[in-house]
């Protein structure tokens, strides 16, 4: 029982023209718009869509899609989370429809606030992936869309929760000036959810969102773009001293973050848990303003 992967994104946005922009011309991501309909899915690899955009009055996580590997998983651990006292509902086949899974249960992640589905048998296509910039496209697959990084209130108990509930293992730990951050897999991705001690965290409980290229000239030729965009950048160019990413942090037209990196380690058989003093080994230092 538990998730294999984050799937997809759904986000509510107050400025969806800033978002477009950012989502093709930065990250290359190819729009799908709905008929009918004045939200826009983006797609990154083979999957229908990772990244959904709402039009909306105020900015917000709409859903965060963890995906499970059959209908048995995902019926055992609807039950799992049922018997934790939360509200889970079935979704409905307009929803199933406009996730574009096979089955999907909804919930709010008691730890984080965030409204969540758990689903399974996304929808893919044979049609190859056209980028709207020249990149050479995103880690994916199994690991998912990347990882999410969430601020708790209350740490030893978001990490019960994602342990013993939703199935992830703990990959390790960084505590430094102010904040604890445990680092969690449940693939061989170093990590798919981070979780971190307290903070004001803009658009509900996020903190940043990771999408890893397959080239660090595509990370590099982004800077490039969000820096003549005049995109905020948050943290320059750097290393991670866990998982060894490099990246560059920006600020979503929602406020909270995304990482763009390439090259991080993955989970195998004879993974050492650490704990680390700091998150960078370079770079990674914040912008003035």
């Amino acid at each position: 029982m538990g998730v294999n992967s984050l799937g997809y994104v759904c986000l509510n946005v107050s400025k969806m023209d800033e978002w477009c922009k950012l989502l093709e011309r930065v990250f290359g991501m190819e729009p799908r718009p709905r008929n009918g309909s004045t939200a826009i899915d983006y797609r990154m690899d083979s999957h229908h869509h990772r990244l959904s955009l709402y039009p909306s009055a105020a900015d917000g996580i709409a859903a965060v899609g963890w995906e499970v590997s059959s209908e048995e998983r995902l019926d055992e651990l609807s039950v799992a989370l049922k018997e934790q006292g939360l509200d889970v509902v079935a979704g409905s086949p307009e929803l199933c429809r406009e996730r574009k899974v096979q089955k999907l249960y909804s919930y709010t992640c008691p730890v984080t606030q965030a409204d969540s589905d758990i689903y399974y048998g996304p929808l893919v296509t044979n049609v190859a992936f056209t980028p709207t910039r020249g990149i050479s496209g995103y880690k994916t697959d199994h690991q998912g869309l990347g990882h999410i990084v969430f601020w708790v209130k209350d740490l030893a108990e978001a990490v019960k929760f994602y342990e013993n509930i939703m199935g992830f293992g703990v990959s390790d730990y960084i505590a430094w000036d102010v904040h604890d951050a445990v680092f969690l897999h449940c693939n061989s991705r170093h990590h798919t959810l981070a979780l971190m001690q307290d903070g004001p965290g803009p658009a509900g409980a996020v903190m940043h969102i990771m999408l890893e290229a397959n080239s660090l000239d595509d990370v590099g030729s982004g800077y490039d773009i969000v820096r003549d965009l005049g995109i905020p950048v948050m943290l320059d160019p750097g290393k991670h001293s866990n998982d060894h990413m490099q990246s560059f942090y920006l600020e979503t037209p929602s406020g909270f973050w995304i990482e763009y990196g390439y090259g991080g380690r993955e989970i195998g058989p004879d993974w050492e848990i650490k704990s680390y003093d700091q998150p960078m080994l370079w770079g990674h230092r914040p912008v003035s303003a």
